[in-house]
């Protein structure tokens, strides 16, 4: 389609901002903007996290919507590495400890795959992945 140029970012509901843009500091992110968003029924709190190949707007809601996990559309965040084991094992000195296996899987499909998953301040889930063809 004409006009298209790439994805801008992708949006996350957060309890705890703070614990938030920590936590995604933690993978590598850097905040390279803030805002306020004033609604009817509160302020948003947001940040813009620049994350390595795409941007994470996390957005803090005060105007009553509901923060779950459960159910989305988007049921996961997918992060992709050079070197999965070396991630895996910093995050776990970080203190991350939601992963929802004890070490990567090593998967045949598109052209073979390395992977492991986890769960954010607030229960999103995000994969690390790693190509293992190519």
């Amino acid at each position: 389609m004409k006009h298209l140029t790439g994805l801008a970012h992708i949006a996350l509901y957060t309890k705890d901002l703070a614990a938030s843009v920590r936590f995604y500091e933690l993978l590598g992110g850097i905040v390279t903007d803030h805002a306020d968003v004033k609604k009817p029924g509160g302020t948003n709190h947001i940040m813009m996290v620049r994350m390595p190949g795409f941007y994470l707007e996390i957005i803090e809601p005060h105007d009553g919507t509901a923060v779950a996990a459960e159910g989305g559309l988007f049921p996961h965040i997918a992060i992709e590495t050079d070197d999965i084991d070396a991630v895996t094992a910093d995050l776990k000195a970080a203190g991350v400890d939601t992963f929802r296996t004890p070490e990567p899987m090593t998967m045949p499909i598109f052209g073979g795959i390395r992977n492991i998953f986890f769960y954010g301040p607030d229960g999103e889930m995000i994969e690390l992945l790693q190509h293992t063809a190519g």
